[in-house]
């Protein structure tokens, strides 16, 4: 139903756009002008972080990794000695099993 069919429904809307033409609407007030202070704070903020970050960010030293893998070695030495052996890296190249003793010894 079409409102230039019904001519109640023409009224209706007729007289509310009336009374929206008789309402009084107030000034918007005007806003306080912000100090210039307000958006200094946030850019000094800013700034000190850039600062800060350019100094405080210094070159590490690549240390060199903490050994790893230790390999002790029973090694006979003259006079049939026993002797150890210890060797400190970073990767074992070699891996001997314990057992591997018993193939060449006995």
């Amino acid at each position: 139903m079409k409102i230039d069919k019904d001519p109640e429904l023409k009224a209706f809307f007729q007289e509310i756009r009336k009374q929206d033409e008789q309402l009084l609407i107030p000034p918007f007030p005007e806003l306080e002008k912000k100090s210039h202070i307000q958006w200094w704070i946030p850019m000094g903020i800013a700034a000190s972080l850039a600062l800060g970050a350019f100094f405080f960010t210094s070159e590490e030293k690549q240390e060199q990794p903490s050994p790893e893998v230790l390999i002790i070695t029973l090694e006979e030495g003259p006079d049939q000695e026993l002797q150890f052996h210890i060797q400190e890296t970073t990767e074992m190249d070699i891996w001997e099993s314990p057992t591997a003793s018993l193939l060449t010894e006995f």
